[in-house]
């Protein structure tokens, strides 16, 4: 997933995360930080959110249940990973990929999983602690081994 294809998710239903927040568009167009009329020309689907606006959508909404559905457990997570090719850093405990992620591996706890919607990796500890994040399967392996390794 790349920053055009996030950009266009974001823009394509960033009416449904607003109603989903029953703010106006006054109101929506204040938080992002853009006119009313750029959001309308947005929502109408005129024109794609820029990058700016597409980070702040996905930062500040990143609990947005439809924002969880189109881009996959978590939004911010895919934009921070087009800007890094690895993530790799202890991160917020997660629900351990019950709804959008596959199980690849499993080893005492530890999980090396796959987004089903951005196809992305991660690897989880056995608290389900987000150990790492990546879109490239080579590193999340390698990672995995090294991490397995030590266990």
């Amino acid at each position: 997933m790349d920053r055009e294809l996030i950009a266009q998710i974001a823009s394509d239903n960033l009416k449904l995360v607003r109603t989903e927040y029953q703010f106006t568009q006054e109101k929506m167009a204040e938080i992002l930080g853009i006119s009313k009329k750029t959001l309308i020309q947005i929502e109408k689907g005129k024109s794609l959110a820029n990058w700016t606006t597409t980070i702040a959508i996905c930062a500040l909404f990143q609990d947005s249940k439809t924002l969880k559905k189109q881009l996959g457990d978590d939004p911010l997570e895919l934009v921070e990973l087009t800007i890094h090719d690895v993530i790799i850093r202890p991160t917020e405990k997660t629900f351990g990929g019950v709804i959008w992620w596959k199980n690849l591996y499993k080893y005492r706890g530890f999980k090396l999983q796959q987004n089903l919607l951005s196809k992305h990796y991660r690897i989880l500890d056995d608290e389900n602690y987000r150990l790492l994040s990546t879109f490239d399967q080579k590193v999340a392996k390698e990672k995995w081994e090294d991490i397995i390794k030590k266990i």
